[in-house]
């Protein structure tokens, strides 16, 4: 996230929070795709991190990012921290270790996501080339210890540093050494957004299965092959993980509303001040508990959609839909997760059929699953079945759904045609994981170092 939200609107009930999030609600003919990605910066001549400051830096990046592309300037105090679009449709931000994120504009098909993520990857090359910096496109950092790992100036992330030591014990790894690649969904109703963040939810680890790509730490096998995935089960489990009101036939915005009040705070802006609030709940903001701590001490709508990007379940709910259970992947795999997604959730047929697939799939059998994902994969099972099947019926549902909305390309071709590298998973059935660990123990003669060449952007 580039740019933490100032709106001044009080907030006076808890049913304006309700709204906030149902105001979201579009036609389907208005629905659009948002996908973001992130990568690793690296200096191509001896694969060391990339500093924030310094002529060859990631300050340098988002200023030549800038001076090309004419977006505004994010500032946090005297530092630049990202950038936005003019049109306020795309952003460019930086992730706590230095991820250099892209969170795409809306667009209406996969096709306009591959050229946006294609020419993003071509200007960020061109202004990185003279500096010796590359970028790296795997889901965990394969090399560099957490202390090697920069830190960016970022005051949310300063409280985030102080913060997750005390709620978890991998935090700190997901903020400095994790990479993803996500898709931003629209819903039409309270209905529809239950059915899909339902489905969604029950879905995600298959997601983190077929996109697995973090097998290495500090510059050996973790014995995982989604090392980002494993992050993600002691983080801040207050925040995060699976819903398991979701679950239930009458799920709606007031069941999200109510778990995010009690959801311990990260912060509060202002004046353009960072005010570390992680000692109350959003509930108790309400009812006052910063009365005395700081001047303006009234919650406001801008505090409650900051609250909400501090909310970390695999499906995240704010006016939009946010599959998080990804790990980072090379450039096809940008355009493949929001293929992935796009194809189950924005035809009504698969998003049915999906449906029926995950019916019977109670809170803990999903839970087993995500527990079991990150070392076994696609052989982690559910309910005696193994993923790998399932991920095989929902790729299928999933290119139905991407062939019956028939958004062609130039050349006649359907979305569908981004499913390919999760196809080639399923084929060979193995993992971008379980290639790399193959090279490793071959080509690689027990070596991460050619990963920084071979996975490159």
């Amino acid at each position: 996230m580039a740019r933490d939200t100032t709106d001044q609107t009080p907030l006076s009930s808890v049913s304006e929070l309700s709204s906030y999030l149902e105001k979201g609600a579009r036609r389907p003919e208005e629905f659009r795709i948002g996908t973001e990605h992130e990568k690793f910066a690296f200096f191509r001549a001896d694969h060391s991190p990339v500093p924030y400051f310094g002529d060859a830096s990631i300050s340098a990046l988002l200023k030549g990012m800038q001076a090309k592309l004419g977006w505004e300037p994010i500032m946090d105090g005297e530092n630049i921290i990202g950038l936005g679009e003019r049109s306020g449709m795309g952003a460019i931000s930086i992730e706590p270790g230095g991820q250099f994120e892209l969170s795409g504009a809306p667009v209406e098909t996969i096709h306009e996501t591959c050229r946006e993520s294609n020419q993003h990857l071509a200007v960020l090359k061109e202004i990185a080339e003279p500096m010796g910096i590359r970028f790296l496109g795997i889901g965990g950092s394969p090399k560099w210890s957490f202390a090697e790992t920069p830190r960016m100036p970022k005051s949310r992330y300063e409280i985030m540093t102080r913060y997750m030591p005390k709620v978890g014990a991998q935090g700190l790894d997901m903020m400095y050494r994790t990479c993803t690649i996500q898709v931003n969904l629209d819903f039409s109703s309270e209905e529809d957004m239950a059915a899909k963040m339902r489905v969604s939810m029950k879905l995600q680890p298959v997601a983190t299965a077929l996109f697995a790509s973090s097998p290495f730490t500090e510059g050996k096998p973790n014995g995982l092959l989604s090392w980002r995935g494993d992050i993600w089960r002691d983080t801040d489990n207050q925040r995060s993980g699976i819903l398991p009101f979701v679950f239930n036939q009458d799920f709606g915005f007031k069941d999200y509303v109510e778990w995010a009040l009690d959801v311990p705070m990260y912060f509060v802006v202002r004046d353009g001040k960072y005010h570390d609030c992680t000692h109350v709940t959003f509930r108790q903001f309400m009812n006052g508990a910063l009365k005395g701590e700081i001047k303006d001490w009234e919650p406001t709508m801008g505090d409650w959609t900051n609250h909400l990007s501090t909310l970390f379940p695999d499906v995240r709910l704010k006016r939009f839909l946010e599959m998080r259970g990804a790990d980072g992947g090379p450039w096809r795999r940008i355009c493949a997760l929001p293929a992935f997604w796009v194809g189950l959730l924005y035809d009504d047929a698969a998003l049915a059929e999906a449906e029926a697939l995950t019916k019977d799939w109670a809170f803990e059998d999903v839970t087993a699953m995500r527990d079991a994902v990150p070392a076994k994969g696609l052989k982690a099972e559910i309910r005696g079945k193994a993923v790998y099947d399932v991920a095989r019926d929902v790729v299928a549902i999933s290119k139905a759904g991407l062939k019956a909305r028939n958004r062609l390309n130039r050349d006649g071709q359907d979305e569908s045609i981004f499913l390919q590298p999760i196809e080639e998973v399923l084929a060979k059935k193995a993992t971008m994981a379980e290639d790399m660990l193959a090279l490793y123990h071959g080509r690689w003669n027990g070596s991460v170092e050619p990963v920084f060449e071979d996975y490159q952007y």
